[in-house]
């Protein structure tokens, strides 16, 4: 069975009655190029490889991460696929089904009771709807060697994004406290069934060696991004209770333009701010 043949898949979904669900945001790939691509770019030269795939849809990345990876554990929310990623990789045996949310389950405790021993790899085919979080919940709370994404082309280049530019968001600057993003390839809106309205993206996260997991900086980045068209004078105001005046002799002290809105300043910018007024309030 091809799992990327248009015709085959639809007759598999026909066969387990199974129905998309808009809400889920499911996609499923039928360009056969990009999951073995994909499945390069994540674990080439990898060795020891255990790999968390979120959101398997009916296994076609999965049966590509397995022929390279020493075990692959696959999160899928949507019970109703179970029986379908048993007809499809169900005989493959370095992969192990698991039916949950992987924004709500404990990441560490299955990585440590399943791939205990491996190197740690993520591989996700992410919906639009829970692209940051889920993003968010990966970089803080998992030691692994590298991330490799799929997700919309809009947030691809935000996540992307050089800092201090305009294409900059808080997502981008949050994400680059953990890891070094990369854009790897764009992917057709016609590479999935159903189609999507748009195009796609696959990108990577590589991590830091020093993590800058700075609670306040990193609130301080949302508190100015809800403001992102104000200048930072106006978007940095009532944070922590400080008033303009006092907002104003912090950009005096760092020789910061309190013209600038909040995508101009990058990462060291907001350490540098934070910084201050951790000193001066806590």
């Amino acid at each position: 069975m091809s799992l990327t043949d248009r015709t085959e898949i639809e007759r598999l979904l026909l066969k387990f009655g199974f129905s998309f669900k808009k809400s889920l945001g499911q996609n499923f790939l039928i360009n056969p190029s990009v999951a073995p691509k994909m499945a390069e770019y994540a674990l080439s030269g990898a060795k020891n490889a255990g790999v968390i795939e979120i959101g398997p849809g009916i296994g076609v990345l999965t049966a590509e991460l397995s022929k390279r990876a020493e075990k692959v554990l696959s999160l899928e929310i949507d019970g109703r696929l179970l029986p379908i990623l048993g007809d499809t990789v169900g005989h493959l045996e370095n992969v192990e089904i698991i039916n949950t949310d992987a924004l709500k389950c404990d990441l560490n405790e299955l990585a440590r009771e399943k791939l205990s021993g491996l190197d740690l790899y993520v591989v996700a085919n992410l919906p639009y709807n829970i692209t940051s979080p889920m993003l968010m919940k990966l970089l803080k709370t998992l030691d692994f060697q590298n991330i490799t994404v799929m997700v919309q082309k809009e947030a691809a280049d935000r996540l992307c994004a050089k800092q201090g530019t305009r294409e900059s968001s808080a997502i981008t600057l949050a994400v680059n406290c953990y890891a070094k993003p990369k854009l790897l390839f764009n992917v057709k809106r016609g590479s999935f069934l159903p189609q999507p309205k748009v195009d796609s993206a696959v990108i990577t996260l590589a991590p830091l060696d020093e993590k800058k997991n700075d609670r306040l900086m990193l609130e301080l980045i949302h508190f100015a991004f809800l403001k992102r068209r104000k200048n930072i004078l106006n978007a940095f105001e009532s944070f922590k209770g400080f008033d303009k005046k006092a907002v104003s002799a912090i950009l005096d002290e760092l020789k910061l333009d309190k013209n600038l809105r909040p995508e101009n300043l990058t990462l060291s910018d907001y350490a540098a701010v934070s910084e201050k007024i951790s000193k001066e309030r806590f």
